[in-house]
C-alpha cells in the first residue's frame, strides 16, 4: 500500500537508524498524492550503475603505443627519464579520479545537522535529510564534469610524461650531436697543426714568409675555438641530462631512426581540447540548471518526530537571468569553435615539422655529393702540392673549406632527429599509454 504521507508522525524520540531509514523512504511516499509525482528516472539524474565509467578518450590513450625502439638507445634514455620522475602528474590524475567517484554518488540523498532559533529565543537540534526529484540534470552534470576532469587530468599526465621524454631525448640527442662535431672539429685542429708546423719549417728554410703561417694560424685558431664550442654544448647537455635523472646513464651512445611521419596519432594537445570542451560544457548544463527551478525532497528529523515536506529551489530570475541563459546555450558553439582551432593549430604544426624533416633529407642528399666532390678536390690538390703546383697555403685552405662542410653535414642527422622527437612528442606516442 502507499504511504500516507499527509498522516503526521508519532511524537517522541526515533532512534536515528529508524529516522533515516524513514528519510530515505521518502522519495516512494512523495508519489502517493492525488497528482502524480515528478518520475525519479526522467527527472532526477540516473542512478550511476557503479563508481567508474569507460571513457574512450583515456582507451585512446591506454592503447597509444611508443615508438621508440625497443633496447634502443632512446629507450635506455626514456626509461631513465621516467624512473626519475617525481609523479605530480599522476597524484594529480589520482585526485581527480578520487573527485569523480565521490561525484558518482551525488544522486544519494544529503542528511546534516539542523539548528534553529525558537521563538521563545530556545534553540531546537535535529538532522535534515534532502533529496532531489527533479534538479533539471544538475547532478548528471557534475558527474559529467568530473568525469571530463579525470579526462583532462589524464591528457595532462600523458603530456607531462611525453614532454619529460622529450625533454631528456632532446638532450642527450644534442649531447651527441655535440660530440660528432666535436670529433670532425679535433681532427681538423690535428690537421691543421700538422700543415702550421710544416709551414714553420718551410720558413726556416726560407721558403715562405711570416704572412703565411699568420694565415694559417688563424685557420687553426678559428677551428680550435669551434671544437671548444662543440665540446661546451656536449657537456651542457650531459649536464641537462644529468640533472633528470637520479643515477648515472652510462654506456648509451648513437642516436635512433623514428617512424613518425607514418604516424596518424591525434596530437594531444587535440585530445585535451576535447576533454576541456566536454567539462566545459558539463559546466554549462550545471550553471544552467541553477537557473531552473528544482524540486526535493526534506524530511527534518528532531525530537518531535519526523516532518516530512517539499522544498522548491532556484527559479530565481533576475533582469539578467534571460541573456545568461543565451550565454550558457552558446558555449557549445563556442567550444566547438575552440577545439577547430586547436586542431588546425596542431595539424599545421606537425604539417610544418614534416616539411622540415623532407627539407632536411634534401639537403643532407645534396650536400653529401658536395661533401664528396670537395673530398675529391682535396685529394687533387694534395696530389698537385706534392709536384709544387699548389701552395701550402691552398692546401690547407682547401681542408679547412672540407672540415666545416663535413662538420656541417655530420649535423643534418641529430636535427632531423630533434625534429622526429618533436613530432612523436606532440602525437604522445614517446611513452606507452600502459605504462601511464
Amino acid at each position: 500500500m502507499p504511504r500516507d504521507c499527509t498522516s503526521k508522525p508519532g511524537r517522541g524520540n526515533i532512534p536515528p537508524v529508524l529516522a533515516l531509514l524513514t528519510a530515505l523512504a521518502l522519495t516512494g511516499c512523495m508519489g502517493s498524492g492525488g497528482a502524480e509525482a515528478p518520475s525519479m528516472s526522467a527527472n532526477r539524474p540516473d542512478q550511476p550503475a557503479g563508481t567508474t565509467t569507460s571513457s574512450p578518450l583515456i582507451a585512446d590513450l591506454q592503447a597509444r603505443q611508443s615508438i621508440l625502439p625497443p633496447g634502443g638507445a632512446y629507450a635506455k634514455v626514456a626509461d631513465a627519464v621516467l624512473a626519475s620522475d617525481s609523479g605530480a602528474a599522476a597524484a594529480e590524475l589520482r585526485i581527480a579520479q578520487l573527485r569523480a567517484e565521490a561525484r558518482q554518488k551525488n544522486w544519494l540523498p544529503k542528511i546534516g545537522p539542523q539548528v534553529s532559533l525558537s521563538t521563545l529565543g530556545g534553540l531546537a537540534a535535529g538532522f535534515l535529510v534532502e533529496q532531489a526529484l527533479f534538479d533539471n540534470g544538475r547532478r548528471k552534470a557534475e558527474r559529467a564534469y568530473a568525469a571530463a576532469d579525470v579526462e583532462v587530468a589524464a591528457v595532462s599526465l600523458s603530456v607531462g610524461i611525453n614532454q619529460r621524454v622529450y625533454d631528456g631525448l632532446r638532450h642527450y640527442v644534442e649531447a651527441e650531436q655535440a660530440r660528432a662535431q666535436a670529433a670532425v672539429s679535433q681532427k681538423a685542429v690535428t690537421r691543421l697543426g700538422e700543415f702550421t708546423n710544416l709551414m714553420n719549417q718551410r720558413i726556416e728554410g726560407g721558403l715562405s714568409d711570416r704572412s703565411e703561417e699568420q694565415v694559417l694560424s688563424q685557420r687553426k685558431v678559428e677551428m680550435e675555438a669551434t671544437l671548444a664550442a662543440d665540446r661546451e654544448a656536449e657537456a651542457g647537455a650531459q649536464a641537462e641530462l644529468a640533472a633528470m635523472l637520479t643515477s648515472p646513464l652510462t654506456g648509451v651512445s648513437g642516436i635512433d631512426t623514428l617512424p613518425v611521419v607514418q604516424s596518424t596519432a591525434e596530437p594531444l594537445a587535440v585530445v585535451k581540447a576535447r576533454g576541456e570542451a566536454a567539462r566545459t560544457m558539463a559546466e554549462a548544463h550545471a550553471a544552467k540548471a541553477n537557473l531552473l527551478p528544482g524540486i526535493s525532497a526534506t524530511s527534518s528529523i528532531d525530537g518531535g518526530g519526523i516532518n516530512p515536506g517539499i522544498s522548491l529551489s532556484g527559479g530565481m530570475f533576475g533582469a539578467g537571468t534571460k541573456a545568461e541563459m543565451q550565454a550558457l546555450d552558446a558555449t557549445q558553439d563556442v567550444v566547438n569553435r575552440q577545439t577547430a582551432e586547436v586542431s588546425d593549430t596542431a595539424n599545421r604544426r606537425i604539417v610544418s615539422l614534416q616539411s622540415q624533416i623532407a627539407q632536411l633529407r634534401t639537403r643532407e642528399a645534396q650536400g653529401a655529393e658536395v661533401l664528396q666532390q670537395t673530398e675529391e678536390n682535396l685529394g687533387l690538390f694534395t696530389e698537385q702540392y706534392k709536384v709544387g703546383r699548389r701552395t701550402l697555403l691552398e692546401l690547407a685552405a682547401q681542408y679547412d673549406s672540407f672540415a666545416r662542410l663535413q662538420r656541417d653535414q655530420t649535423s643534418l642527422r641529430y636535427e632531423i632527429a630533434l625534429i622526429e622527437l618533436e613530432i612523436a612528442r606532440d602525437r604522445g606516442i614517446l611513452v606507452d599509454g600502459a605504462r601511464m
